[in-house]
Protein backbone atom coordinates (compact mmCIF):
# COMPACT_ATOMS: atom_id res chain seq x y z
CA UNK A 1 0.00 0.00 0.00
CA UNK A 2 1.50 3.27 -1.12
CA UNK A 3 0.28 5.09 2.12
CA UNK A 4 1.62 2.49 4.34
CA UNK A 5 4.98 2.05 6.04
CA UNK A 6 6.11 -0.83 7.94
CA UNK A 7 5.96 -4.84 9.00
CA UNK A 8 5.17 -5.37 12.49
CA UNK A 9 4.59 -1.42 13.58
CA UNK A 10 2.59 -0.85 10.47
CA UNK A 11 1.53 2.96 10.09
CA UNK A 12 -1.24 4.13 7.16
CA UNK A 13 -1.79 7.98 7.17
CA UNK A 14 -5.16 8.92 5.29
CA UNK A 15 -6.63 12.49 4.24
CA UNK A 16 -5.73 15.92 2.80
CA UNK A 17 -4.72 19.24 4.11
CA UNK A 18 -8.29 20.94 3.30
CA UNK A 19 -10.71 17.55 3.77
CA UNK A 20 -12.59 17.28 6.93
CA UNK A 21 -10.11 15.42 9.01
CA UNK A 22 -6.57 13.60 8.29
CA UNK A 23 -5.50 10.44 10.83
CA UNK A 24 -3.73 7.25 11.26
CA UNK A 25 -3.98 3.73 11.67
CA UNK A 26 -1.19 1.68 13.43
CA UNK A 27 -1.17 -1.77 13.06
CA UNK A 28 0.87 -3.63 15.25
CA UNK A 29 1.16 -1.40 19.58
CA UNK A 30 2.17 -4.49 21.67
CA UNK A 31 -1.32 -4.90 23.58
CA UNK A 32 -1.32 -3.71 27.45
CA UNK A 33 1.11 -1.16 26.11
CA UNK A 34 0.51 2.24 28.41
CA UNK A 35 0.15 5.33 26.37
CA UNK A 36 0.53 8.62 28.38
CA UNK A 37 -2.12 10.98 26.09
CA UNK A 38 -0.37 14.22 27.39
CA UNK A 39 2.87 12.91 26.08
CA UNK A 40 1.64 12.37 23.09
CA UNK A 41 -0.12 16.07 22.96
CA UNK A 42 3.36 17.33 23.77
CA UNK A 43 4.87 15.95 20.60
CA UNK A 44 1.99 17.24 18.40
CA UNK A 45 2.08 20.61 19.95
CA UNK A 46 5.63 20.48 18.86
CA UNK A 47 4.67 20.16 14.81
CA UNK A 48 1.82 22.30 15.23
CA UNK A 49 1.40 25.92 12.64
CA UNK A 50 0.29 29.28 13.85
CA UNK A 51 3.00 29.33 16.79
CA UNK A 52 5.04 31.84 16.20
CA UNK A 53 6.17 34.20 13.22
CA UNK A 54 8.60 31.54 11.84
CA UNK A 55 5.71 29.50 10.76
CA UNK A 56 2.01 29.78 8.59
CA UNK A 57 -0.24 31.75 10.44
CA UNK A 58 -2.72 28.56 9.89
CA UNK A 59 -3.55 27.50 13.21
CA UNK A 60 -4.54 24.37 13.78
CA UNK A 61 -5.24 22.65 17.11
CA UNK A 62 -4.12 19.25 15.85
CA UNK A 63 -5.24 17.10 18.75
CA UNK A 64 -5.92 13.66 17.77
CA UNK A 65 -9.27 11.75 18.55
CA UNK A 66 -8.30 8.36 19.17
CA UNK A 67 -11.39 6.16 17.73
CA UNK A 68 -9.98 2.36 18.21
CA UNK A 69 -7.56 0.29 19.84
CA UNK A 70 -7.34 2.07 23.10
CA UNK A 71 -9.46 0.96 26.16
CA UNK A 72 -8.61 2.14 29.64
CA UNK A 73 -5.59 3.89 29.31
CA UNK A 74 -3.67 0.93 27.23
CA UNK A 75 -3.50 -0.37 23.75
CA UNK A 76 -5.64 -3.37 22.86
CA UNK A 77 -3.09 -4.28 20.46
CA UNK A 78 -6.02 -4.19 17.58
CA UNK A 79 -5.38 -1.21 14.96
CA UNK A 80 -5.48 2.01 16.83
CA UNK A 81 -6.74 4.56 14.57
CA UNK A 82 -7.14 8.99 15.31
CA UNK A 83 -8.49 11.24 13.82
CA UNK A 84 -7.32 14.84 13.68
CA UNK A 85 -9.70 17.39 12.13
CA UNK A 86 -9.13 20.51 9.77
CA UNK A 87 -10.84 23.43 11.10
CA UNK A 88 -8.90 26.48 9.60
CA UNK A 89 -8.55 25.44 5.96
CA UNK A 90 -8.69 28.47 2.96
CA UNK A 91 -9.21 26.74 -0.06
CA UNK A 92 -10.12 29.96 -2.29
CA UNK A 93 -5.93 30.37 -1.91
CA UNK A 94 -5.85 27.56 -4.55
CA UNK A 95 -6.17 27.64 -8.45
CA UNK A 96 -6.34 24.43 -9.72
CA UNK A 97 -4.75 25.12 -13.64
CA UNK A 98 -1.58 27.25 -11.94
CA UNK A 99 0.56 24.87 -11.07
CA UNK A 100 2.93 25.91 -8.72
CA UNK A 101 7.00 25.41 -9.01
CA UNK A 102 8.38 22.69 -6.86
CA UNK A 103 4.81 21.12 -5.50
CA UNK A 104 3.07 18.12 -6.37
CA UNK A 105 0.31 19.92 -8.45
CA UNK A 106 1.52 18.61 -11.45
CA UNK A 107 2.84 15.35 -10.51
CA UNK A 108 -0.18 14.27 -9.10
CA UNK A 109 -2.51 15.64 -11.46
CA UNK A 110 -0.57 12.97 -13.77
CA UNK A 111 -0.68 10.42 -11.50
CA UNK A 112 -4.66 10.52 -9.97
CA UNK A 113 -5.71 11.61 -13.87
CA UNK A 114 -6.91 14.50 -12.45
CA UNK A 115 -8.58 13.39 -9.76
CA UNK A 116 -6.49 14.61 -7.04
CA UNK A 117 -7.46 17.51 -4.06
CA UNK A 118 -5.71 20.10 -4.89
CA UNK A 119 -6.15 22.38 -2.30
CA UNK A 120 -3.40 23.07 -0.16
CA UNK A 121 -1.21 20.40 -1.71
CA UNK A 122 -3.96 17.94 -0.96
CA UNK A 123 -2.38 14.26 0.08
CA UNK A 124 0.79 15.82 -0.76
CA UNK A 125 0.75 18.16 1.81
CA UNK A 126 3.27 18.54 4.99
CA UNK A 127 -0.15 18.83 6.71
CA UNK A 128 0.11 15.08 6.41
CA UNK A 129 3.04 14.94 9.00
CA UNK A 130 0.68 15.57 11.93
CA UNK A 131 -0.56 12.18 12.04
CA UNK A 132 2.84 10.86 11.42
CA UNK A 133 3.88 12.55 14.53
CA UNK A 134 1.06 11.00 16.28
CA UNK A 135 2.16 7.27 15.52
CA UNK A 136 6.05 8.42 15.82
CA UNK A 137 4.93 9.75 19.90
CA UNK A 138 3.17 6.27 20.46
CA UNK A 139 6.44 4.27 19.09
CA UNK A 140 8.23 6.80 20.98
CA UNK A 141 6.04 5.47 24.10
CA UNK A 142 7.18 1.67 23.37
CA UNK A 143 10.73 2.31 22.67
CA UNK A 144 11.52 3.89 25.81
CA UNK A 145 10.37 0.52 27.49
CA UNK A 146 12.90 -1.11 25.12
CA UNK A 147 15.06 1.95 26.74
CA UNK A 148 16.13 3.79 23.27
CA UNK A 149 15.44 7.02 23.47
CA UNK A 150 15.35 9.53 20.14
CA UNK A 151 16.46 13.05 19.64
CA UNK A 152 17.05 15.93 16.80
CA UNK A 153 18.18 19.49 16.51
CA UNK A 154 18.51 21.80 14.10
CA UNK A 155 21.87 21.25 12.42
CA UNK A 156 21.57 24.63 10.12
CA UNK A 157 19.10 26.94 8.91
CA UNK A 158 20.65 28.53 5.71
CA UNK A 159 24.58 28.77 6.12
CA UNK A 160 23.71 29.42 9.94
CA UNK A 161 25.16 26.22 11.60
CA UNK A 162 24.25 24.45 15.19
CA UNK A 163 26.71 22.61 16.96
CA UNK A 164 26.95 19.04 16.25
CA UNK A 165 26.12 15.77 18.21
CA UNK A 166 29.49 13.90 20.04
CA UNK A 167 28.39 10.79 18.27
CA UNK A 168 30.27 8.67 20.22
CA UNK A 169 28.36 9.54 23.73
CA UNK A 170 25.41 11.51 23.64
CA UNK A 171 24.25 12.83 27.10
CA UNK A 172 20.62 13.17 28.38
CA UNK A 173 21.73 17.18 29.62
CA UNK A 174 22.17 18.07 25.83
CA UNK A 175 19.32 16.03 25.18
CA UNK A 176 16.88 18.27 27.64
CA UNK A 177 18.37 21.23 26.65
CA UNK A 178 18.04 20.97 22.89
CA UNK A 179 14.20 20.83 24.15
CA UNK A 180 13.87 23.42 25.97
CA UNK A 181 15.50 26.21 23.44
CA UNK A 182 13.41 28.01 21.55
CA UNK A 183 14.15 26.18 18.61
CA UNK A 184 16.03 22.61 19.13
CA UNK A 185 19.34 22.91 18.53
CA UNK A 186 22.42 22.60 20.92
CA UNK A 187 24.57 25.80 20.76
CA UNK A 188 21.62 28.42 21.75
CA UNK A 189 23.75 31.51 21.01
CA UNK A 190 22.81 30.50 17.11
CA UNK A 191 19.03 30.85 17.55
CA UNK A 192 18.89 34.74 16.58
CA UNK A 193 20.76 34.33 13.85
CA UNK A 194 18.72 31.69 12.56
CA UNK A 195 15.42 33.56 13.73
CA UNK A 196 17.22 36.36 11.01
CA UNK A 197 18.17 34.41 8.49
CA UNK A 198 14.09 33.08 8.61
CA UNK A 199 12.15 36.29 9.13
CA UNK A 200 14.89 37.87 6.00
CA UNK A 201 13.44 35.25 3.66
CA UNK A 202 9.96 35.82 4.58
CA UNK A 203 10.60 39.74 4.42
CA UNK A 204 11.98 39.52 0.81
CA UNK A 205 8.89 36.84 -0.06
CA UNK A 206 11.03 34.00 -0.26
CA UNK A 207 11.89 30.94 2.16
CA UNK A 208 15.12 28.92 3.22
CA UNK A 209 16.18 25.37 4.01
CA UNK A 210 17.66 24.05 6.88
CA UNK A 211 19.16 20.59 8.14
CA UNK A 212 18.01 18.14 10.94
CA UNK A 213 20.82 15.62 12.72
CA UNK A 214 19.17 13.42 14.58
CA UNK A 215 20.59 10.84 17.29
CA UNK A 216 18.91 7.42 18.02
CA UNK A 217 19.98 6.43 21.42
CA UNK A 218 19.85 2.90 23.26
CA UNK A 219 19.69 0.52 19.79
CA UNK A 220 21.11 -2.63 20.90
CA UNK A 221 23.53 -4.92 18.21
CA UNK A 222 22.32 -6.56 16.09
CA UNK A 223 19.12 -4.70 14.69
CA UNK A 224 18.44 -4.77 10.78
CA UNK A 225 19.67 -6.85 8.11
CA UNK A 226 21.74 -6.87 5.25
CA UNK A 227 21.24 -5.27 1.66
CA UNK A 228 17.52 -4.44 0.90
CA UNK A 229 16.55 -4.51 4.53
CA UNK A 230 19.25 -2.86 5.97
CA UNK A 231 18.84 -0.21 8.67
CA UNK A 232 20.00 2.75 6.49
CA UNK A 233 17.28 1.18 3.21
CA UNK A 234 14.48 1.75 6.12
CA UNK A 235 15.26 4.53 7.82
CA UNK A 236 16.07 6.40 4.13
CA UNK A 237 12.72 4.83 2.79
CA UNK A 238 10.87 6.57 5.64
CA UNK A 239 12.66 9.88 5.75
CA UNK A 240 11.84 10.44 1.70
CA UNK A 241 8.23 10.03 2.74
CA UNK A 242 8.53 13.11 4.57
CA UNK A 243 7.66 16.18 2.34
CA UNK A 244 10.79 18.72 1.95
CA UNK A 245 13.39 15.70 2.70
CA UNK A 246 15.76 15.84 0.12
CA UNK A 247 18.53 14.03 1.53
CA UNK A 248 19.69 11.83 3.96
CA UNK A 249 23.59 10.94 5.56
CA UNK A 250 24.78 8.62 8.11
CA UNK A 251 27.30 9.13 10.25
CA UNK A 252 30.44 11.31 8.67
CA UNK A 253 27.87 10.98 5.56
CA UNK A 254 29.44 12.51 2.35
CA UNK A 255 32.77 13.48 4.25
CA UNK A 256 33.82 10.07 5.12
CA UNK A 257 34.88 9.62 1.04
CA UNK A 258 37.31 11.91 1.91
CA UNK A 259 39.19 9.82 4.21
CA UNK A 260 41.21 7.48 4.36
CA UNK A 261 40.39 3.82 5.89
CA UNK A 262 42.38 4.17 8.59
CA UNK A 263 40.55 7.06 9.53
CA UNK A 264 36.88 5.89 8.47
CA UNK A 265 37.07 3.08 9.91
CA UNK A 266 35.54 2.77 13.50
CA UNK A 267 38.27 0.52 15.67
CA UNK A 268 36.52 -1.42 18.40
CA UNK A 269 36.88 -1.29 22.22
CA UNK A 270 35.92 -2.70 25.28
CA UNK A 271 34.13 -0.01 27.80
CA UNK A 272 32.70 -1.32 30.77
CA UNK A 273 32.16 -4.92 30.04
CA UNK A 274 30.81 -3.63 26.92
CA UNK A 275 31.68 -3.66 23.16
CA UNK A 276 32.07 -0.05 21.63
CA UNK A 277 33.60 1.68 18.99
CA UNK A 278 36.27 4.02 19.38
CA UNK A 279 34.70 6.69 16.62
CA UNK A 280 31.33 6.61 15.29
CA UNK A 281 31.95 7.48 11.25
CA UNK A 282 29.67 4.31 9.96
CA UNK A 283 26.71 5.86 12.39
CA UNK A 284 26.08 2.76 14.58
CA UNK A 285 25.10 0.44 11.61
CA UNK A 286 27.87 -1.91 9.85
CA UNK A 287 26.62 -4.49 7.23
CA UNK A 288 22.75 -2.94 7.12
CA UNK A 289 22.94 -3.73 10.87
CA UNK A 290 22.92 -1.87 14.32
CA UNK A 291 26.50 -2.20 16.14
CA UNK A 292 25.12 -0.37 19.48
CA UNK A 293 26.20 2.92 19.38
CA UNK A 294 23.84 5.49 18.62
CA UNK A 295 22.23 5.66 15.38
CA UNK A 296 22.92 9.23 14.07
CA UNK A 297 21.74 10.65 10.36
CA UNK A 298 20.85 13.79 8.96
CA UNK A 299 18.40 14.89 6.78
CA UNK A 300 18.50 17.81 4.10
CA UNK A 301 15.31 19.89 4.40
CA UNK A 302 14.40 21.84 1.23
CA UNK A 303 13.48 26.05 1.24
CA UNK A 304 9.24 25.79 1.57
CA UNK A 305 8.05 25.55 -2.02
CA UNK A 306 5.21 28.17 -1.45
CA UNK A 307 6.33 31.62 -1.74
CA UNK A 308 4.92 35.02 -2.68
CA UNK A 309 7.57 36.04 -5.29
CA UNK A 310 6.47 35.83 -9.09
CA UNK A 311 7.36 33.26 -10.36
CA UNK A 312 7.18 31.05 -14.14
CA UNK A 313 4.62 28.32 -14.74
CA UNK A 314 2.07 27.28 -16.46
CA UNK A 315 -1.71 27.04 -16.61
CA UNK A 316 -2.46 23.95 -17.44
CA UNK A 317 -5.48 24.22 -18.77
CA UNK A 318 -5.09 26.56 -21.48
CA UNK A 319 -1.45 25.18 -21.95
CA UNK A 320 0.31 28.86 -21.93
CA UNK A 321 3.21 30.23 -20.23
CA UNK A 322 2.57 32.49 -17.32
CA UNK A 323 3.26 33.97 -14.09
CA UNK A 324 2.09 32.99 -10.26
CA UNK A 325 2.69 33.98 -7.20
CA UNK A 326 1.84 31.92 -4.57
CA UNK A 327 -1.19 33.09 -2.01
CA UNK A 328 -2.35 31.87 1.28
CA UNK A 329 -0.36 31.32 4.39
CA UNK A 330 2.64 29.33 4.21
CA UNK A 331 5.94 28.62 6.63
CA UNK A 332 9.25 30.71 5.51
CA UNK A 333 11.12 27.68 6.74
CA UNK A 334 9.49 23.92 7.40
CA UNK A 335 13.07 22.84 9.19
CA UNK A 336 12.16 23.93 12.18
CA UNK A 337 8.68 22.59 12.74
CA UNK A 338 10.28 19.31 11.05
CA UNK A 339 12.59 17.79 13.71
CA UNK A 340 9.85 16.47 15.92
CA UNK A 341 8.82 15.05 12.44
CA UNK A 342 12.17 13.47 11.71
CA UNK A 343 12.04 11.89 15.33
CA UNK A 344 8.94 10.35 14.97
CA UNK A 345 9.68 8.87 11.46
CA UNK A 346 12.86 7.46 12.96
CA UNK A 347 10.68 5.76 15.58
CA UNK A 348 8.73 4.39 13.92
CA UNK A 349 11.09 2.60 11.79
CA UNK A 350 12.75 1.58 15.03
CA UNK A 351 9.47 0.04 16.62
CA UNK A 352 9.21 -2.02 13.64
CA UNK A 353 12.98 -3.27 14.05
CA UNK A 354 12.73 -3.82 17.83
CA UNK A 355 8.98 -6.00 17.14
CA UNK A 356 11.10 -7.73 14.04
CA UNK A 357 14.20 -8.56 16.14
CA UNK A 358 12.00 -10.06 19.09
CA UNK A 359 10.36 -12.27 16.14
CA UNK A 360 13.98 -13.73 15.99
CA UNK A 361 14.16 -13.98 19.38
CA UNK A 362 16.76 -11.15 19.82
Amino acid sequence: MADSFGKLFRVTIFGESHSKAIGAVIDGVPSGLELDLDEIEKEMRRRAPGQNNLSTPRKEADLPNIVSGFFEGKATGTPLCAIIENTNTRSKDYEPDLLRPAHADYTGKIRYNGFNDYRGGGHFSGRLTAPLVFAGAIAKQYLAKEGIKICAHLSSIGNICDDVFDMCSIEEDIINAINSHELPVINENVIEKMKETILAAKADGDSVGGTIECAIIGAKAGLGSPFFESVESRMAAMMFSVPAVKGIEFGAGFDISKMRGSIANDSFCIASDKILTKTNNNGGINGGITNGMPIVFKTAIKPTPSISLEQDTINIKEMTDCKMSVHGRHDPCIAHRAVCVIEAAAAIVMADLVLEAKTYGR
